[in-house]
């Protein structure tokens, strides 16, 4: 049935408009004002009583296996960005299952909904269960819960290389408008070029999603290895295919940017990962002067994505020592590549609250204490309502997976069973 949502604010980061009324069922058919309004047969009339309507966030890298970290319990005393991997995350996903991969991401696609969240891309691993396991990711986010998804498995010398490169290759031959593969690679660190070599023949064009120059570490390893830096081995093998996903980039220096600029490709950012791990903060600079597409991620810490956003534009600042560097529109370019991104590998038009666009909405009851217009809207929600999200619906597909801060799933019953699969997670440690 045609929806529409009535008495509506729409902010889509191109127009603010005031009382409006949204007409769609999975994609938005009509947008106008509601004086303009007429109830067309049977639809389903839903009044939001002045809430402001957004398009869905989209998280642009991050690791839906690192959900059942919260509260785990290991030897951890790092000394370097190599401990932290060796010490906590290597150790954590080389024990996971299917079950865990699955119940991972239930509770994931909940969580985002949580946040208004309607898409991610996700990289992957999990060392007891590399067959299939893109196919339970994809089951639990997105046939389940409904979140659109990008999976890929992380390659590694870690696993078996050809297993990993089987897995990669298999789920790329599905798609849909709801997820759509690309070509994992944990990170150059742990990338032989004997592996990265069977990866480039295997290819055929597909994008590939990798850490790189998170840390120091991965430069050093690379040159002392390969006479080459990160982005160097990556381009001799060729594997900067178009929509290519470089997660990171710290430590890139400016050759690495020259190559990358070549590309029709993205770097991933996560400001608040980097500072947690205290391996630095991207160079936004040199990533903007050199035409760099960037995207915003979170690198699997959490699920609210603004967080990200407000941690990206205080911490570049900080970064030059300039009040003035990083200003609205770096982070309106930021958020509209992802959309740009996901909507071309997935094959819909997503970001803009619009006529042929999907209808994957969020709103918030927002009541300003200062004037508000459309000049200074982006102010109103970063300030206001990014620095205390309360996500109040989210829409996907046309459809309420959360009304009224209300999930329409059984999440009492989901996180039960999902505290026995991580008391068994953690068993295996």
């Amino acid at each position: 049935m045609v929806k529409v949502i009535i008495n509506c604010d729409i902010f889509d980061y191109e127009s603010y408009r005031k009382n409006q009324y949204i007409r769609f069922d999975e994609e938005i058919i009509k947008v106008g004002p509601m004086e303009d309004f007429k109830k067309n047969g049977n639809e389903n009339i839903i009044d939001f009583k002045g809430k402001l309507v957004m398009p869905g966030f989209v998280n642009g890298h991050t690791h839906i296996y690192s959900t059942f970290a919260r509260g785990m319990s290991v030897d951890f005393n790092p000394k370097s960005f190599s401990d932290i991997l060796k010490q906590l995350w290597w150790k954590m996903d080389s024990k996971i299952d299917l079950e865990t991969t699955y119940y991972s991401a239930l509770v994931s696609g909940i969580e985002f909904l949580k946040n208004g969240i309607t898409a991610v891309i996700d990289h992957h691993a999990s060392g007891m269960a590399i067959k299939g396991t893109l196919n339970e990711l994809k089951k639990g986010l997105s046939d389940e819960i409904g979140i659109r998804g990008i999976f890929c498995f992380e390659t590694s010398d870690r696993f078996d290389v050809d297993e990993c490169i089987q897995e990669n290759v298999e789920f790329l031959k599905s798609s849909s408008e709801k997820y759509v593969g690309m070509f994992g690679l944990h990170a150059s660190l742990s990338l032989s070029n004997e592996t990265l070599k069977k990866v480039s023949d295997t290819l055929e064009g597909a994008p590939i999603h990798i850490h790189v120059a998170e840390s120091i570490e991965d430069e050093e390893d690379s040159l002392n290895k390969y006479e080459k830096r990160v982005v160097e081995r990556l381009e001799k093998f060729n594997l900067l295919n178009k929509n290519s996903i470089l997660s990171h980039c710290v430590h890139i220096n400016e050759k690495e940017a020259d190559i990358m600029s070549k590309y029709d490709i993205y770097v991933a950012l996560n400001p608040t990962s980097n500072m947690n791990n205290a391996v630095g903060l991207p160079n936004y600079k040199l990533l903007k002067e050199k035409g760099i597409n960037t995207i915003v991620g979170n690198d699997g810490l959490g699920y609210n994505i603004t967080r990200e956003y407000l941690n990206l534009y205080f911490t570049q600042k900080y970064r030059y020592g300039d009040p003035t560097f990083f200003n609205f529109e770096d982070l309106k370019n930021n958020i509209d590549n992802v959309y740009k991104l996901v909507g071309e590998m997935l094959g819909i038009k997503l970001g803009r609250i619009k006529e042929g666009y999907k209808a994957d909405m969020i709103s918030y009851d927002y009541i300003p204490f200062t004037p508000l217009n459309k000049d200074n809207i982006f102010g109103h929600v970063f300030f206001g309502i990014w620095d205390k999200l309360d996500v109040i619906d989210t829409i996907i597909d046309g459809e309420f997976l959360m009304k009224d801060r209300e999930i329409k799933f059984k999440v009492e019953k989901i996180y039960s069973e999902a505290r026995k699969v991580s008391e068994k997670l953690w068993t295996r440690l």
